[in-house]
């Protein structure tokens, strides 16, 4: 078995993973939204804190599991590095005293094996990674090998999400807020741009109509006494989302229309975006592609998604001297480059 870690932000989490049969056979996770919810957003330095605590006590719910262990995986980039150095130290530490080797995990590629958990690996696949961080359109043509086609040139399709509820005061995080609210609200009723409609880059960019989101909200706070109205929530909401909407959709069909592999995924937090994934499923039997999608409960970061990942470098003796590993935190990614 392998025992999966994950800290790379705020939520803390592990995993035990069975090698042959790929079944998981523990997973547990605490979330830290409650106490960042205050903030409008992640604190790391409270985010580390809670780690310290909450890692200890579900370990202490694996302890059965620890002589058949065969492997320690624990997600080592990109995140941030107080959050990551918590699960990195505690994969230490186990690697050390079990005497079993460690496996540094990639976080992105993590995610994208939360396709796979208890599954067989689909190989070639494109993904589409829209999480809190990141925005990516990736090849991957096996495990060794992922190409990013299209990345984000800011914010990420989480991070604009959060933003957006923050501006309207609506509390965090922001993705599944704003969802709710514009089940019920007029998509049609602000016409927010469509970032890089007219240009032909092949690239994600929210800034400006994060921008203009701002505008209106302050425009609907002038004309209601300094608020902005539950009916100007849900509008602005649904314009909002179907604005991303439209932008992703856009450059993915650019790239559709250029790559032959017939399987597409879309995985990361914001993809449990139901809205998102009705567009997606409408797109893909426009142009011929078979769209896979991970069970809701392992979108947001996970151990579970460490562990299924871990599984494929364990066979590959893909492992790190404890030693040696590093934490990288979070950075932006060109496209053209190998995840």
């Amino acid at each position: 078995m392998i025992l999966s870690i994950e800290s790379s932000c705020d939520d803390s989490s592990i995993a035990i993973t069975e090698i042959a049969t790929k079944k998981l056979l523990f997973h547990k996770k605490i979330s830290q939204e409650a106490e960042h919810a205050r903030y409008g957003g992640v604190v790391p330095e409270l985010a580390s804190r809670l780690h310290a605590v909450a890692l200890p006590e579900i370990l202490q719910e694996t302890t059965e599991y620890f002589p058949q262990l065969k492997a320690i995986a624990v997600t080592n980039q990109p995140g941030l590095s107080v959050t990551l150095l918590e699960g990195i130290e505690m994969a230490k530490t186990l690697s050390v005293l079990l005497d079993i080797p460690l496996i540094a995990v990639h976080h992105l590629k993590a995610h994208i094996y939360s396709l796979f958990i208890e599954k067989e690996a689909i190989t070639p696949l494109l993904v589409l990674l829209i999480s809190g961080g990141h925005t990516q359109i990736i090849r991957m043509e096996s495990f060794e090998k992922m190409e990013i086609l299209a990345t984000s040139m800011d914010d990420s399709v989480g991070e604009s999400f959060d933003k957006c509820a923050k501006m309207m005061d609506l509390g965090y995080p922001g993705g599944p807020i704003i969802e709710t609210l514009a089940r019920e609200g007029n998509e049609d009723r602000f016409d927010f741009p469509v970032p890089l409609r007219n240009s032909p880059l092949i690239a994600f960019s929210l800034s400006g109509l994060k921008n203009a989101v701002r505008l209106q909200v302050e425009k609907s706070k002038l004309s209601n006494d300094g608020t902005v109205s539950p009916q100007d929530q849900r509008d602005i909401a649904a314009s909002f989302q179907k604005a991303v909407k439209l932008h992703l959709l856009q450059k993915s069909k650019k790239i559709f229309s250029k790559e032959k592999i017939e399987d597409f995924a879309i995985v990361g937090g914001a993809s449990a975006n139901l809205y998102l994934r009705d567009a997606y499923e409408k797109l893909c039997r426009e142009y011929g592609k078979k769209l896979h999608t991970a069970p809701l409960e392992y979108c947001s970061d996970n151990a579970a998604m460490v562990g299924r990942y871990a599984i494929k470098a364990y066979h590959k003796g893909d492992f790190i001297d404890p030693d040696l590993i590093d934490i990288v935190s979070t950075k932006k990614r060109q496209s053209g480059t190998l995840l």
